[in-house]
């Protein structure tokens, strides 16, 4: 008897899943299931796609970024030194000195001009004409046989580049 009850419960949800689907197939919408799912599929593909690129994008500019902070990494390091190499131009420049301390000091002035050659640091070149990308001009003077107008007269302290970035304006007396 407990069998004839259960096989009467399964027909009685057979008949009522059969109903079911009857009725979903009636109401059932416009898409079918394979269509629904390859529009999820290409969805999941369309946002796997755009995260791919961006994560080549971000590692693109992390790459670049660091390949920055390697070539600019002496930046601070050069404006720190640059006014010792400004104090050691100047002791050379001092009457009086002897031989044995001119030697010594333009030994350190080399050595200094060096390392910073080595990272990438060198002097703005000063090569008559005033540029005001690189140069600083301090002061004016009229114009003269030697110094046409808008060239550089006289530098009062050398401009200095990491590469292609300015460090220090080069100051300049320019002639008008």
């Amino acid at each position: 008897m407990a069998e004839e009850k259960q096989q009467e419960e399964v027909k009685k949800e057979d008949i009522s899943v059969e109903e079911t689907s009857e009725e979903t197939t009636e109401v059932a919408p416009e898409k079918s299931e394979l269509d629904l799912a390859n529009e999820r599929a290409d969805e999941f593909e369309n946002k796997y796609l755009r995260a791919a690129a961006e994560m080549q994008n971000i590692q693109r500019r992390a790459n670049e970024e660091r390949q920055q902070l390697q070539k600019y990494r002496s930046q601070d390091l050069g404006k720190a030194i640059l006014p010792s190499l400004d104090n050691l131009e100047r002791a050379l420049a001092v009457e009086g000195l002897t031989d044995d301390v001119r030697k010594g000091l333009e030994m350190v002035q080399e050595s200094l001009i060096a390392a910073l050659k080595d990272e990438g640091i060198e002097e703005v070149p000063i090569d008559g004409e005033f540029d005001h990308n690189f140069h600083m001009a301090i002061q004016t003077v009229p114009a003269d046989d030697d110094h046409p107008a808008g060239s550089i007269a006289q530098v009062f302290q050398k401009g200095y580049k990491l590469h292609e970035r300015l460090l220090r304006p080069a100051m300049v007396v320019v002639a008008e």
